[in-house]
């Protein structure tokens, strides 16, 4: 028989040690092993050999069959998904508690008219009962199962045989044949891939819910974001009313796009007007605004970009960010004083992106530059401006992808002004905005000075 041997596991990225480790050597977490059991395994099992009958197959010979996708109500979502869930496709949604996982996922269960097995392993039926009726929710197809059983689920699912099944959440459940606790790295792992597997085997698609760490990433080894298709997560201040959904991995469509929703009380609403969205309410020129658009995914955005500098009561200036990385900001503060003589080395900084919104890339530079340059000088920029492009170390204005469709978001909000990095090709013409190429950035401050 197999004698249980005691190994410490991470629980974050899987490793194993013989010894209790303070930190892991692979993906280097803090106080993150844990005491497990596990089996081992007798000497010769396993050693035996079986002849695979399979053969390979040349690509020329292998034919693909139309996949029909499920739409749901939400467009938005259809988006981030890359048109819809695939059948027997994995699908695990990440977030913050109260974020609105379980709002979405059962707003999508109850419309659908397949037959669909919602399984809560963390609510009751009655706490389901009673979000449903103040969400005035009704599914017609829609079945509940409270169980933190895997075979007992599996089991359900097989009989059962929905057309979706929704699993509320991953960490909560587990399985009679792995040792260690609810949430545990080898739990974690065997109930992901004992429902991938089912999964596959009927072309159910199965959508999972995961909790995530401070750290904001999801809880659990990361191979369960290999095992899965797809995975997105959910961004937001709890404090805020709108919510972005992200996806960081599809197999079967774009990643990085991104999906807008609205807390209200009958669950989340969409977005029509995403732009609208992050922009301010009052059209009045500010000191330290500036409007910027960016690209998410494949969707134009014009996003509200503020400063705010003050100087400094301490040696050393504090530099602060939300919705941009920190380092980028200590990059452009350095470049704006070593091209354009605007030294900030005693000055306080601090950004925001407004709406909760995170913008990873570049083309925000020129936006963020001259927001700080706009509160440095205490001088609001012209009203009806909106500008992108990277910044290089030498202060030029680098070329971005997307210009057209940039500008035509520009144009369809009504701005009349853009200030943009010299494109390669020529720009096409828009009647009714003035577009000022610029190659460095002090030819852009000598616009809006």
């Amino acid at each position: 028989m197999a004698t249980p041997k005691t190994t410490y596991i991470c629980q974050q990225c899987g490793s194993t040690s013989p010894r209790w480790l303070g930190k892991c050597p692979d993906c280097q977490s803090w106080n993150s092993f844990v005491e497990t059991l596990t089996q081992k395994q007798p000497k010769g099992l396993g050693q035996r050999t079986t002849t695979s009958s399979k053969t390979p197959s040349l690509l020329s010979q292998i034919t693909a069959s139309k996949v029909e996708r499920i739409p749901t109500p939400f467009d938005e979502f259809n988006r981030v998904t890359g048109g819809g869930i695939v059948p027997g496709s994995i699908i695990l949604i990440g977030g913050e508690p109260g974020i609105g996982k379980s709002t979405i996922l059962l707003q999508i269960a109850a419309s659908l008219s397949l037959s669909v097995l919602y399984i809560s392993a963390e609510e009751s039926l009655e706490q389901i009962k009673l979000r449903a009726d103040r969400m005035n929710v009704t599914g017609n197809n829609l079945s509940f199962l409270s169980s933190t059983n895997l075979e007992e689920i599996l089991e359900t699912i097989r009989e059962y045989q929905p057309k979706l099944v929704i699993m509320d959440s991953i960490q909560t459940i587990y399985s009679m044949n792995m040792q260690g606790t609810p949430g545990s790295v080898g739990q974690v792992r065997e109930c992901a891939q004992q429902l991938t597997n089912l999964g596959k085997e009927f072309h159910i698609p199965i959508m999972l819910v995961g909790h995530i760490t401070k750290e904001g990433i999801i809880a659990g080894p990361k191979t369960l974001e290999h095992l899965v298709d797809v995975v997105l997560y959910f961004e937001g201040e709890q404090t805020s009313q709108f919510r972005v959904l992200r996806g960081i991995k599809n197999r079967f469509g774009a990643i990085d796009e991104i999906g807008l929703f609205q807390m209200s009380d009958q669950g989340l609403m969409e977005v029509k007007n995403p732009s609208q969205l992050f922009l301010p309410e009052s059209q009045q020129a500010k000191a330290g605004s500036v409007i910027v658009a960016t690209i998410e995914g494949t969707r134009p955005l014009l996003v509200e970009i503020q400063a705010l500098t003050s100087k400094t009561s301490f040696g050393y200036p504090k530099r602060t960010t939300a919705g941009i990385d920190l380092n980028r900001l200590s990059l452009l503060t350095a470049v704006l004083g070593k091209k354009t003589g605007v030294f900030l080395e005693n000055q306080d900084i601090y950004i925001n992106v407004t709406g909760g919104l995170t913008i990873k890339e570049p083309a925000a530079d020129l936006g963020i530059a001259l927001a700080v340059y706009s509160s440095f000088s205490n001088k609001p920029l012209t009203q009806k401006l909106a500008v992108f492009g990277e910044i290089g170390l030498s202060g030029e204005l680098r070329p971005v992808h997307h210009n057209l469709q940039r500008l035509q978001e520009i144009q369809r909000l009504g701005f009349e002004t853009a200030i943009i990095p010299k494109p390669a090709t020529p720009t096409k013409p828009f009647p009714n905005l003035k577009i000022y190429e610029v190659t460095n950035l002090q030819q852009a401050l000598e616009i809006i000075r």
